[in-house]
C-alpha cells in the first residue's frame, strides 16, 4: 500500500544521448555510394562473363545496399526529436526492425543463389574467366575500403554492425570469385563457378541467423546478453537504504540504449531521494544504463520488511 508521495519515477534527466547509428551516417552514405557503383559494375560483369558467382556476389551487394538504406532511414527517423503523444519513446525500435528485415532479405537471397547454383551444375555454361577475374579484384578492393569505413561503428550500433558484417562477407565472397576465376582460367573447370556461387549462398545463412537473432532478442525485450540480471538485482539490493528489490526488468530499446525498471523497498528512516540517486548512479556506472525507472516504497508500507520479494 502506498501513497503518491511514496513513489518516485526517475529516468535519464538530461535526455537520451544521440543514438549510436547516427554518429556513423556519413560513413554509411559513403559505403552506399561505393556499393552502388560496384553493384552496376558487377551486375553488368555477371551478364558479360556469364558467371553465377559474380551474379550471386552482385545479389549480395544489392542486399547490402537495401539493408544499409533501411538502416539509414531507421536511424534518421529514430533520432528525430519529434515525438507523438502515443509514441512516448519515439521511433527507436525502427532501427531494430530494419535489422530484422535485412536478415530476412539476406536469407531469401541465399536461397535464390543456392537454387541457381544447383541448376547450373545440372546444365553447365561457359564462363569468361579473364573478365571475371578483373571484376572480382575490383570488388575486393571496394569491399576493403567499405570494411575500413565501418569497422569503428560496428561495435556501437546494431545496424552499423549489420552493414559491417555484410561488407566483410562480401570481401570473402569476392576472394572466392577471384579463386574461381583463376581455377577456371587454369583448368577450364566450368563447374567451379556454380560451386563457388553455392558457397556464397550458404555463407549468407549463418550471419543472417545471427543478425536476425539479435534483432528478435531486442524486440521480445529479453535482457541484454552482456548483462547479468542477478548481478543487477544484487547490486541494487546492496545500495545503502534498500531493503529488497522486486519487479526488476532490464531490456534494450535500440542500439546503445539499455533500460531498467524496478521496485525498491527502502528502510523507513532512509532519505528516499538519496537512495534513488545512489541506485541510479550505480546502474549508470556499473551497467551503463542511463534510462531507469525506479519505484520506491517504505518498508513499513509493504508489511514485510525482512522479506526479499
Amino acid at each position: 500500500m502506498t501513497s503518491p508521495d511514496d513513489h518516485h519515477g526517475h529516468g535519464h534527466s538530461h535526455g537520451v544521448s544521440v543514438r549510436a547509428g547516427a554518429r556513423h551516417t556519413g560513413r554509411l552514405w559513403v559505403v552506399v555510394g561505393i556499393l552502388a557503383v560496384f553493384l552496376v559494375v558487377e551486375g553488368v560483369g555477371a551478364l558479360i562473363t556469364n558467371s553465377l558467382s559474380l551474379l550471386s556476389d552482385a545479389g549480395h551487394v544489392l542486399t547490402d545496399l537495401v539493408g544499409i538504406g533501411m538502416a539509414l532511414a531507421a536511424i534518421h527517423v529514430a533520432n528525430r526529436r519529434v515525438q507523438r503523444s502515443h509514441r512516448t519513446f519515439g521511433l527507436y525500435r525502427l532501427e531494430i526492425l530494419a535489422a530484422l528485415a535485412n536478415a530476412v532479405l539476406l536469407f531469401a537471397v541465399g536461397l535464390y543463389v543456392l537454387w541457381e547454383a544447383i541448376d547450373r551444375l545440372r546444365h553447365p555454361e561457359a564462363v569468361h574467366s579473364g573478365q571475371m577475374l578483373v571484376i572480382a579484384i575490383a570488388g575486393a578492393i571496394a569491399n576493403v575500403v567499405c570494411f575500413l569505413l565501418l569497422r569503428e561503428g560496428a561495435n556501437e550500433s546494431l545496424n552499423v554492425r549489420g552493414a559491417y558484417l555484410e561488407v566483410l562477407a562480401d570481401l570473402l565472397t569476392s576472394v572466392g570469385v577471384i579463386v574461381a576465376a583463376l581455377v577456371i582460367a587454369l583448368t577450364s573447370w566450368e563447374w567451379v563457378d556454380p560451386v563457388i556461387g553455392a558457397g556464397i549462398g550458404l555463407f549468407i545463412f549463418p550471419r543472417t541467423w545471427k543478425l536476425g537473432a539479435q534483432a528478435i532478442r531486442v524486440l521480445v525485450e529479453a535482457a541484454p546478453p552482456h548483462l547479468d540480471v542477478d548481478a543487477v538485482r544484487t547490486d541494487l539490493a546492496s545500495v545503502d537504504g534498500v531493503v529488497s528489490v522486486h519487479d526488476l526488468h532490464v531490456w534494450t530499446l535500440t542500439s546503445e540504449m539499455d533500460m531498467a525498471s524496478a521496485h525498491l523497498v527502502v528502510a523507513d528512516e532512509s532519505d528516499v531521494h538519496a537512495v534513488l540517486d545512489r541506485a541510479r548512479d550505480m546502474l549508470r556506472v556499473n551497467y551503463h544504463i542511463v534510462h531507469s525507472t525506479l519505484q520506491v516504497e517504505p518498508a513499513s508500507h509493504t508489511g514485510c520488511e525482512d522479506v526479499d520479494w
